[in-house]
């Protein structure tokens, strides 16, 4: 609409009320005159239709970066400290030369330490490590090279929030339970580890992140066998009428809900990890994995399908030795559960390019290009085409072709 045009009806709405205020009742030759001007100026204005796009945006987050989606998100996973450090150029080098387009950073890791330099006065700083020590200028850096960027948040293995608050952890006899590795996790039943979390995820959405990607979204592994045995709280969960497989599923799919809600302001998708063998089943009972639930509710799913990560699975009796055939096989399977669903997310699976010699007694074998390949042609065969590749290291294969 033409401003001045709008700010000259504002003027005779003005004079209009002035003359009112004096003479309620009288109507001299100058009322008139203003009728008439404003009758002429109301036919001139157009009323322009709603664009509801435009409306939305301006209750959206815009962080001043600008980022295009890919066609299809090709990824590599980006510790901390390689964010951080000297490994940077060389992995910037590679999806700069090759058809990567994307790079999945860790934000808040394994440990619950936040990877890069947070302000001394924030109330996470105590949990900051800073090996990135200026992600705005990291995010502006991928603007510029139009690498998709992706902040990785672990959410319920968190030794840190753990430690700080046990009340929110599980307890055996009184002390933080750790896993055989030493890692302590906090209770998804507990609404304040989510805000946790979402504080943190909408910091960085902030910065200009395009997707947040929450992992470790589960019970411990083999929680079912110590559920009766641990002391933990089960907050709104404590007299919801579930048994108790149910709750769990109940609660982690609500976390998953609610971190979509909230970041919904924010205008990032949001993908969530998952392990490969909860497609296969109804639902994993004890880490509270439903893969249909949670897909329903999530923008992207990305299914940890790594070969050395089955065990003997779909007839396949060693699958690291065969990545072709049991991504082929992992990737019919949720192909049929995702097709049931009717709004179904993104399949962005996370795949290996590291080897895995635990599975071996002598020489086993050494991944590489031809096994990275393999697994990006089963998933293209069947249709996905994102893709997510994890080394721990980042050190990835040389010379891979990464559209097959």
């Amino acid at each position: 609409m033409n401003k001045i045009k709008i700010l000259s009806l504002m003027i005779v709405i003005l004079i209009m009320s002035l003359i009112n205020i004096n003479n309620a009742h009288a109507e001299s030759s100058e009322d008139q005159a203003v009728k008439i001007a404003k009758n002429q100026l109301i036919h001139e204005i157009k009323v322009e239709p709603i664009d509801d796009k435009m409306v939305f945006q301006r209750f959206t987050y815009d962080s001043g970066l600008k980022f295009t989606y890919p066609e299809a998100v090709r990824g590599i996973y980006v510790t901390g400290n390689s964010a951080g450090g000297e490994k940077l150029s060389k992995l910037l080098n590679l999806v700069e030369t090759t058809d990567l387009n994307a790079m999945v950073i860790d934000i808040k890791d394994d440990d619950g330490r936040l990877t890069y330099k947070v302000d001394p006065d924030s109330p996470y700083a105590k949990y900051a490590d800073g090996h990135i020590e200026d992600l705005p200028g990291l995010l502006k850096i991928l603007e510029e090279k139009e690498i998709y960027p992706i902040a990785r948040v672990v959410v319920f293995k968190d030794s840190q929030f753990a430690k700080e608050h046990p009340e929110y952890s599980f307890l055996d006899k009184g002390k933080v339970w750790v896993n055989n590795r030493g890692e302590a996790f906090v209770n998804p039943f507990e609404k304040e580890v989510w805000k946790h979390n979402l504080e943190i995820a909408k910091e960085v959405a902030k910065l200009g992140f395009q997707d947040i990607q929450f992992d470790y979204v589960r019970f411990p592994e083999g929680f079912e066998t110590r559920d009766k045995s641990l002391e933990y709280t089960l907050g709104d969960y404590e007299d919801v009428d579930l048994n108790d497989v149910q709750k769990r599923v109940e609660a982690v799919t609500d976390f998953v809900k609610y971190a979509r809600e909230e970041l919904a302001y924010y205008d990032v998708d949001v993908s969530i990890d998952i392990f490969g063998y909860a497609a296969t089943i109804s639902e994993a009972p004890g880490i509270g994995q439903n893969f249909s639930k949670i897909s329903e509710n999530t923008d992207v799913i990305s299914s940890m399908i790594y070969p050395s990560h089955w065990t003997s699975y779909f007839g396949i009796e060693f699958p690291d030795k065969e990545p072709y055939k049991v991504t082929n096989e992992y990737a019919k399977v949720e192909n049929a559960v995702l097709d049931k669903l009717k709004d179904k997310p993104i399949s962005r699976p996370w795949i290996q390019d590291f080897s895995a010699p635990w599975l071996y007694s002598g020489t086993g074998k050494v991944y590489g290009k031809a096994d990275v390949e393999a697994q990006i042609k089963a998933l293209s065969e069947n249709g996905i085409d994102e893709y997510l590749i994890w080394n721990p290291g980042n050190t990835y294969s040389p010379g891979v072709n990464y559209i097959q």
